[in-house]
This record gives structure tokens, sequence and C-alpha cells, in this order.
């Protein structure tokens, strides 16, 4: 059975889907895994990352409305398989009006969980019912940031759908960490933000990931030519912290493993 990660924030530009890619493209490219990748944020913006034509195939709405299955909308990149993400999932919130509309997804990959080591899922910046599915199917989320204090609060209001996914959903559902994105260590609102996120990590019963994901003009750049930043550019700051961050993962999750079994 597929670890699967789920990257929230409900505040938009926070390094979502550059974090959701670069994690997809690490754990293939770096440590030979089978990563599946579901964009559930209906920009579509994950799948045109990877180099997809979003606009071509079938979508995780077709799927999630039984227009077809999760294995039919399965697409190849150099980097993983994903299911694609467009528009038509924005109307989610209406037309998902059905019970057990909470585990729509969980049932809907059923089917090809298994073939997968990892499911990396990136969510839409809102606390909706699309945000709900990915909650109710995740093993561990990780929550991106940005040292901003609006991006603070976001956070801050995760909690309470965290608290009620694992109280009706999934008692198993594990906040990995919080990830400072766009971080200029020189800054002193940087460093204020990342001292109060540890505060709001230890109410979440998480912690804020030792590494920080710089800043750099290449992070924007490349998925405009549909590829990983560890391709794009690989020396840039960060592609050395994306790296960083994805064995920071790989230790944690073995930890908590081990602790499981004890």
């Amino acid at each position: 059975m597929a670890t699967i990660i789920v990257l929230t924030n409900q505040k938009g530009g926070v390094g979502k889907t550059t974090t959701s890619t670069a994690l997809a493209a690490g754990l293939v490219s770096f440590y030979n895994k089978k990563v599946l990748a579901i964009d559930l944020d209906p920009q579509g913006n994950m799948g045109f990352s990877l180099g997809l034509d979003i606009e071509e195939g079938r979508t995780i709405h077709d799927v999630m409305i039984g227009r077809t299955s999760a294995r039919e909308a399965i697409q190849t990149t150099d980097y993983c398989d994903v299911i694609t993400s467009n528009i038509l999932l924005s109307s989610a919130e209406l037309e998902f009006n059905f019970s057990d509309r909470e585990l729509l997804l969980k049932n809907s990959l059923a089917p090809v969980a298994d073939d997968y080591d990892f499911i990396i899922i990136d969510t839409p910046p809102a606390l909706n019912i699309l945000t709900v599915n990915a909650y109710a199917m995740a093993d561990y989320l990780i929550i991106p940031m940005a040292p901003e204090i609006l991006s603070l609060l976001a956070v801050t209001q995760i909690k309470e759908t965290i608290d009620s996914v694992r109280e009706s959903l999934n008692p198993h559902l594990d906040v990995l960490g919080i990830l400072l994105t766009k971080y200029n260590p020189r800054t002193v609102l940087a460093r204020e933000v990342k001292e109060m996120a540890e505060n709001i990590a230890s109410q979440i019963g998480t912690c804020v990931f030792d590494t920080q994901i710089r800043s750099s003009v290449s992070v924007a750049e490349a998925p405009a030519h549909g590829l990983s930043i560890f391709d794009y550019a690989p020396r840039a700051k960060p592609s050395e912290d994306y790296m960083s961050f994805i064995k920071e993962i790989r230790i944690m999750m073995r930890t908590k493993t081990l602790q499981e079994v004890r």
C-alpha cells in the first residue's frame, strides 16, 4: 500500500505545488520510488509543472464523478505518473452532495494504491470538500508556508479541520511538519515567523522542518519548461534545499514507523 502524503495550506502562493512536484520528482529520481501525483487543485498547475497538457486526457474530476477509472486517468511523465486536474473540479462543493462524499477520493484511488510506493496529493488553497477528501486518505500532511503573517494565520486555521477529520474520518492522520518556503534567513520577519511557526507546530503536535526552501527565480521558471527544479537548475539553492527536505522526510517517516512497531 502506498504512503500517501498531502501538501496543504489554505493560503495560496506558499509553494504547495512547487513542493509537491519536487517531492514527487525527487522520490523517483534520487530514491527510485514509484510515485503517483494527484492534482486536486482546479488550477491544474501540478500537471502543467510536470510537463503535461492539462486539457488532454482524463482528470481527477472524471475519476471522482465516476466517468472513468483512476487507472484510465493516469498519465505518464518523465518523472512520475500523474492524474491531472482542470477548472471543472471547482464545482466539487456543489457536485459532491451525497453521503460519504468525504471518502470519494479514497474509494476512487483504492484500485491503484497498491501499485505505488508513494501517492503525493496537491490540494487547493482552501479548506473545502476536496481538501477533506485528501485528509481522509492521507498518512501524512505537510504544510508549506511562506514567512509571512497571513500565511501563518492560515496555518492556525487548519488545526480545526485536522481535528475534525481525525475524529470522524481518519484517526491516523499525522502532520509530518511545517515547511518554510521562500525563506530568506537574513530578514527579521523570516526569523520571527519561524519562531511563531514553531509555536503553532507544537499546538498541532508536529514540528517545523529543519530544512527551509530558499528563494530563487529558478523555482518560478522551471514549470514553464515542464521540468523539475532538479533538472532545470540542479545547482540552485532550492534544488539543494528540496533534496535535503526529501531526505529529512524519509528519516522522519522511518523514525515514526520504528516507534509504532515498538
